[in-house]
């Protein structure tokens, strides 16, 4: 018996948008321990002090070696590859025949000749699957998410991001910490263990050299590297971070996680649905919110509607390139951030729990997201200029926060918006959401998140 593909799926549901809608899947699952101290000291480490995740478990990873490797990347990615190489990393963005986009991942240059992709599954998947079906002499080597994966992780991957970072690594590291510029690697070893290391941040505003740092090495090898982390970091205050707090970092730094991906419709994505299985995170992850649309192609976004607009460069030939072209002088949303009035937030949070009556959506505490890909309704009056997407509070912060995209003629710094927060009828049949009517929720708009 053949295995039912994403096609096959869809075919025999009819319509995508609602399939989606009502998918159980909920919010993006994150296998780590909740919390190692609570989450609001967690929060605050990666302001004040350091804070280290374990982010060996809930992204696909896809290795990619062979002489075609950089091409095929070149051919898939809006980015430029002119000066890409060994020791360097970049977010990846892909988009569809159409120009809109499939996902986005990091992407990480061990060797010329050998790179690595890791994120959510779908944009990993759409390079193997390219690499597999395409005219590409390239070696794919599957590296599942745990979710996907009962066995262990081929790399342990661990972030440390705070203004301690450099300190903590300075003694940790054997020998002398060099010098990293930003999104770039390079390679050293703790207690014996060798490490690669990307020089990133995760949440915040990057400050000095080492504020961000995403460290790589062979998955045995993960509690050595973890016991002499926070050996070296216990006199600098470093926290270990939990699976409540972490998933707020995209809230303070800005990242859009879940976009739709622009894979559902076209004759010239369809081979790709079929490769894909009707069990996988394509065909199960979960649309949420307050703007609903019947037609799939709706939830679609550009690169500039998440902020990428700056990543794409025409230097060369890739999928979706001569769409992008055509788009790229047409209106765009634009990625902003908006915070939400507080006393507006507090009654729901307090109707929602101790009402009477018909209540609003509850907010879970911290990520209020309940749905792989959150979309809620961003008005000005009653005109609809967005959706806001990704949601949650931090201490940091001081009140609840979102990232939306809006319409660029309404992106003005300092704007007041109104959010409808829940879901249309009483809700979805998701399992996570429960019988609610929606509420209105006052926010202002920023440009600059040093403004949220």
């Amino acid at each position: 018996m053949s295995v039912e593909s994403l096609e096959d799926k869809i075919q025999r549901v009819g319509n995508i948008a609602q399939m989606l809608r009502n998918a159980p899947q909920g919010p993006y699952d994150y296998p780590m321990r909740s919390e190692y101290s609570n989450w609001r000291d967690e929060q605050i480490a990666w302001k004040e002090t350091s804070v280290l995740y374990d982010q060996s478990f809930h992204m696909t990873d896809i290795y990619f070696q062979g002489p075609d490797v950089k091409r095929l990347f070149s051919d898939l990615g809006i980015n430029s590859f002119a000066k890409f190489g060994r020791n360097k990393a970049k977010q990846f963005v892909a988009c569809n025949y159409d120009g809109y986009v499939i996902g986005d991942a990091i992407l990480f240059a061990f060797e010329e000749d050998e790179y690595s992709l890791v994120g959510r599954p779908v944009t990993p998947n759409w390079v193997a699957f390219m690499a597999e079906t395409g005219d590409y002499d390239v070696e794919v080597t599957r590296d599942e998410r745990a979710l996907d994966n009962k066995g262990t992780r081929l790399t342990f991957r661990f972030n440390l991001n705070g203004p301690n970072t450099g300190k903590i690594l300075k003694k940790a590291v054997t020998g002398e910490l060099p010098r990293i510029k930003f999104f770039n690697m390079d390679e050293f070893e703790i207690a014996g263990v060798p490490v690669r290391a990307l020089n990133h941040t995760m949440a915040g505003v990057p400050g000095e050299e080492f504020t961000g740092l995403e460290l790589m090495g062979p998955f045995d090898k993960a509690d050595v590297v973890r016991q002499a982390l926070l050996e070296a970091g216990e006199e600098f205050g470093l926290r270990l971070g939990g699976g409540r707090s972490y998933p707020t970092t995209a809230v303070e730094s800005g990242w859009i996680p879940s976009p739709v991906p622009a894979i559902y419709t076209g004759e010239s994505m369809k081979a790709f649905r079929e490769w894909l299985p009707a069990n996988g995170f394509e065909a199960n992850a979960s649309i949420g919110g307050s703007f609903v649309s019947d037609n799939i192609e709706d939830y679609y976004c550009t690169p500039w509607d998440l902020g990428y607009g700056h990543t794409l460069k025409f230097d060369h030939d890739f999928v979706g390139r001569a769409a992008l072209e055509k788009l790229a002088d047409q209106p765009h949303r634009r990625k902003v951030w908006l915070r939400w009035n507080t006393e507006d937030t507090a009654a729901v949070i307090v109707d929602s729990l101790f009402g009477t009556g018909e209540k609003p959506k509850y907010l879970d505490i911290p990520v209020s997201n309940y749905a792989s890909g959150p979309h809620d309704k961003v008005l000005i009056d009653d005109l609809l200029v967005g959706v806001s997407a990704n949601a949650g509070y931090t201490v940091n912060i001081g009140c609840w926060g979102s990232m939306a995209m809006v319409d660029e003629k309404h992106a003005v710094d300092g704007a007041e918006v109104t959010i409808v927060l829940g879901e249309e009828g009483g809700g979805s049949a998701k399992p996570t959401v429960e019988r609610h009517v929606q509420r209105a929720i006052r926010a202002t708009l920023h440009i600059n998140p040093a403004n949220h």
